[in-house]
């Protein structure tokens, strides 16, 4: 091979390297605005679960009464 198949080997692969770096910092974003989310919908469920669970204890305990009109 010559020195300019070579060269131009090399700069294809230096191109190469770089659009990958490129993918993986946008992955990295990605993944970490995902896991961001995840954590704030996670805390939202918690919350949501200790609503429902104070709302099911401040109803009445016994069966419901029947509505006035029976």
């Amino acid at each position: 091979m010559s020195d300019n198949d070579l060269g131009s080997r090399f700069d294809a692969l230096e191109i190469k390297v770089a659009y990958q770096d490129q993918a993986i910092e946008d992955l990295n974003a990605t993944i970490t605005a995902q896991w961001k989310e995840l954590e704030r919908l996670g805390r939202l469920v918690a919350r949501l679960e200790d609503q429902l669970r104070e709302a099911q204890g401040a109803g009445p305990q016994g069966p419901e009464p029947p509505p006035p009109h029976y």
